[in-house]
């Protein structure tokens, strides 16, 4: 326990700022869990449609300065990657499903 003042007065910020910051950090975890689940099971199109929410709570995150911006761009660039090869990886089958007919 804080004995000076100010360290008090820090602690009591802390808190105030852990209390912010913990729905916004928890609530992108969650999405970028959900994110790489759909994108792990193999619905493209389901990971497609909930890639612009997925962007924006990286990119609100970053504006509060909860995750650095390169590691904000490094989780979109990541994702965008994972889908990018799931989409290759289905065209691949689609063609391998033609020249067998």
């Amino acid at each position: 326990m804080p004995v000076i003042k100010s360290a008090k007065k820090q602690m009591k910020q802390n808190a105030v700022r852990r209390a912010r910051n913990f729905p916004v950090r928890n609530e992108l975890k969650s999405v970028l869990k959900n994110e790489l689940q759909l994108i792990k099971d193999g619905s493209l199109e389901e990971a497609k449609k909930f890639l612009p929410k997925v962007f924006s709570i990286i990119d609100m995150a970053a504006k509060k300065k909860i995750i650095e911006k390169n590691n904000a761009s490094r989780k979109k660039s990541r994702i965008s990657k994972a889908i990018n090869a799931l989409e290759m990886a289905g065209k691949k089958t689609e063609k391998k499903a033609e020249a067998a007919e």
